[in-house]
């Protein structure tokens, strides 16, 4: 089968198309065909391995598994003996492990059908991204209408998932962007906008019942000071630390300090599971929420995608189509 392969760390240039074998599915796994995959930060820390410490499990030397891609959709080929969720033919979108190929395995219990209204390109649009923000805006969720929610990089993947989702939760929404993506995160359900070219946003005097940031360079003691007393902070990935450890230093700290405080700081590592995924099937359903897609590429383009992915201009997710 056709796949995008890497043999070595380092810039999208590693990436290259391949011919290599088709994966059998093992007793709890699901063979797909694949017919779309969106690129996601995951992807670009396993392209260049760093932080460094991702290497101890990902390959010292280059990654264990050459193909890369998380998010997919498409059709189910072959299932597993153990799998009775699915059967061949079945449409489904979830996570795997290398989806910028023609055929990838995925373990059934990440996966769900995909929901009808999606073409295949936007359903690989959302795992990884919507679970994340699906998963960050928990307290939310639970807490009901009227919940103020501050939410840092609101025009990346995970945070314009983030501004639908509290939206749909009835809170009232504060993005944090560039002042040319500010009509974007308005369009997402954004009640008020904050740009953070002019001042820090952390000494604006306001408060917030959670605060989401998916950008990485604030600090933790900063981040308080945006909270309600009983408020609550989840750190999304670990963006702008430095090599070794990336910013994951910072979900540390947050675990350190929050048993010592009345605020709820946590780092968030999201896991995808397919009963999230299938609450974001109803929302996507019901028109709550609804993918953003910058940009397709077809697999041979696929490197030309992962330089986009971190240059700061996309606006939603980028999706390869198989």
């Amino acid at each position: 089968m056709r796949a995008i392969v890497q043999d070595r760390y380092g810039s999208a240039d590693v990436l290259h198309p391949a011919q290599i074998d088709r994966p059998s599915p093992g007793d709890d796994e699901v063979l797909i065909a694949v017919r779309a995959a969106s690129l996601n930060i995951g992807d670009w820390h396993m392209m260049t391995g760093l932080p460094l410490l991702l290497r101890l499990a990902a390959g010292r030397r280059g990654p264990k598994n050459r193909v890369r891609g998380m998010d997919v959709a498409g059709r189910v080929e072959a299932v597993g003996t153990q799998v009775t969720r699915f059967q061949p033919g079945d449409e489904v979108f979830g996570v795997c492990d290398g989806s910028l190929a023609e055929y990838a395995v995925a373990r059934a219990g990440t996966l769900e059908p995909k929901p009808a209204g999606l073409s295949f390109e936007q359903a690989a649009a959302v795992p990884v991204s919507a679970v994340t923000a699906l998963q960050g805006l928990a307290s939310v969720r639970a807490a009901g209408a009227g919940e103020r929610v501050l939410v840092i990089g609101a025009s990346g993947a995970v945070g314009g998932f983030a501004v639908q989702l509290a939206h749909a939760f009835d809170a009232h929404v504060t993005g944090v962007c560039s002042p040319g993506k500010a009509d974007y995160v308005r369009s997402l359900g954004a009640d008020v906008i904050v740009d953070y070219t002019r001042g820090d946003i952390t000494r604006s005097g306001e408060r917030y019942d959670l605060v989401l940031d998916t950008a990485g360079n604030r600090s933790v003691s900063s981040l308080r000071r945006l909270l309600a007393p009983r408020g609550t902070l989840v750190i999304v990935g670990g963006e702008g630390g430095g090599r070794l450890t990336g910013g994951f230093e910072r979900a540390l700290r947050a675990l350190i300090l929050s048993p010592l405080v009345p605020q709820k700081l946590t780092g968030l590592t999201s896991v995808v599971r397919h009963g999230d995924l299938h609450i974001l099937a109803g929302l996507l359903e019901s028109g709550a929420i609804t993918p953003v897609i910058d940009g397709v590429y077809p697999l041979a383009e696929a490197a030309t995608a992962m330089r986009r992915l971190t240059d700061g201009s996309p606006r939603g997710k980028l999706v390869v189509t198989i």
